[in-house]
C-alpha cells in the first residue's frame, strides 16, 4: 500500500497532479479541494489510496488524511464509486460532507452532481452511525478550533453521548468565563444529561 508520496509537483490539473518522487513519476487523482490547497505549491506531500481494479491500478491523493478518511468512508456505501466520492469532496470539503451526513441534510448532499435522492439517503443511513461514533470531526482541522465548546463536545460524543443531545445540553451551559477549565464544563453538561 502506498500510504502517501512526497515529491515535486510536475504538473497540476484540477483533476490530476504527476508528482515526482526521486525520478519516479506518480499520476495521482485529486479532489477539486486537494487542488486547492497545493495549487501554489511547487513540491509537497498528498495522502494516498491506491484503488485495485481488473483494468487499472488507480492512486488517488489527498491533502490531509480528514479528506482521505472520508474517502474511504464514502467508498463504503453501497453505490457509491471512486468518481461519486471524488465528485462528493471536490464539492464539498471534509467537515461539510461529515455534518451534512450527521445532520441528515439529504439536500445538501443532493446538490452534487450525480448524487440523486436515493444515494443522498443511503449515504446519511449508512455513515451516521459510524460518523457519530468515531467522531471523524475530531480529525478534520477547520472544525478543531480548539474553543472550549468544541472540547468539551468532543469529549461528550467520545464517551458514547449522542452528538445533538451533547449539543444541546452544551447549549444549556453558561459558561461564565473564557478562562474555565473545560472539565467545568463537560461536568455541567453531564449533570444536565
Amino acid at each position: 500500500m502506498i500510504a502517501f508520496l512526497k515529491g515535486d509537483f510536475v504538473m497540476k490539473s484540477p483533476a490530476m497532479v504527476h508528482i515526482d518522487v526521486q525520478g519516479v513519476g506518480y499520476e495521482v487523482q485529486i479532489s477539486l479541494n486537494t487542488y486547492t490547497r497545493i495549487q501554489a505549491m511547487e513540491k509537497g506531500m498528498l495522502y494516498t489510496l491506491l484503488i485495485v481494479r481488473e483494468d487499472a491500478h488507480i492512486l488517488y491523493g489527498f491533502a490531509d488524511p480528514a479528506e482521505k478518511e472520508m474517502f474511504q468512508l464514502l467508498l463504503g456505501v453501497s453505490g457509491v464509486g471512486a468518481s461519486t466520492a471524488r465528485m462528493m469532496l471536490s464539492s464539498m470539503k471534509p467537515e461539510e460532507v461529515a455534518r451534512a451526513i450527521v445532520n441528515s441534510e439529504v439536500r445538501a448532499l443532493e446538490a452534487v452532481k450525480g448524487i440523486g435522492k436515493k444515494t443522498a439517503e443511503r449515504i446519511v443511513l449508512e455513515l451516521k452511525d459510524k460518523l457519530g461514533k468515531q467522531s471523524l470531526e475530531s480529525n478534520i482541522p477547520s472544525l478543531k478550533n480548539n474553543s472550549l465548546q468544541q472540547d468539551a463536545l468532543n469529549a461528550l460524543t467520545a464517551l458514547g453521548i449522542n452528538r445533538v443531545a451533547a449539543e444541546q445540553a452544551l447549549k444549556k451551559v453558561n459558561v461564565p468565563a473564557s478562562d474555565t477549565p473545560v472539565e467545568e464544563i463537560i461536568k455541567a453538561a453531564l449533570r444536565i444529561l
